[in-house]
């Protein structure tokens, strides 16, 4: 089995830095136009099977990503967005923003210490999702298979894929938006073998 897996197109919510979560945020212009000159790269890329959150934003890039391929997307909550509860919303500029000191302020800066607000997410809860999903996936498949997620759920994924620590979550930062990781099969384990990659410069 070969897995794709892209993140979303770029949202009005990611140019005002609010923190998405769950919110259903569809894509801006800038993110239709880098999803349109993903999918143009992608275009010779047979693809067997496409799987996506079921927010718009991913679900949206999934579709402009497949083109005309007669590809049906199977919906997945278990690769949606990490849920920032009673914060989903908030902007950097917002006065209700966790400061330092507080154990949500760790979100991006230290995920050991991190704890989630009323209503949302651990990173331990979303890395079992995500790792329910990865078990779900016959590996000695010959699919390949298109997975249109989110910038934390994406570094779940990977973390399970790439054996990473919670400390090392975020490895190199948030994926860009339309990044795309190639994952392949081996028997019963996983290998990345090509590095989040975008496929556009400057819109």
């Amino acid at each position: 089995m070969e897995l794709y897996i892209v993140r979303h197109g770029r949202t009005l919510w990611n140019v005002q830095r609010r923190m998405q979560g769950q919110m259903d945020i569809p894509l801006d212009e800038e993110g239709r136009k880098a999803a349109e000159l993903t999918a143009r790269a992608l275009s010779g890329l047979q693809i067997d099977r496409c799987i996506s959150s079921p927010l718009s934003r991913a679900l949206e890039t999934a579709r402009i990503l497949l083109g005309p391929r007669n590809v049906p997307i199977e919906m997945d909550r278990r690769i949606m967005e990490i849920s920032f509860g009673i914060y989903e919303g908030l902007s950097r500029f917002d006065p209700r923003w966790p400061c330092p000191g507080k154990e949500q302020h760790y979100f991006r800066d230290d995920p050991v210490l991190y704890r989630p607000p009323q209503g949302g997410e651990s990173f331990g809860a979303l890395l079992e999702r995500t790792g329910k999903f990865l078990d779900s996936l016959d590996k000695n498949s010959t699919d390949t298979v298109l997975v249109s997620t989110h910038g934390t759920a994406m570094r779940a994924l990977l973390a399970h894929i790439c054996h990473r620590s919670l400390g090392e979550f975020w490895y190199t930062g948030v994926p860009a938006n339309c990044a795309v990781a190639h994952i392949v099969s081996h028997g019963n384990a996983w290998e990345q073998t090509e590095e989040e990659k975008t496929f556009y410069e400057d819109i």
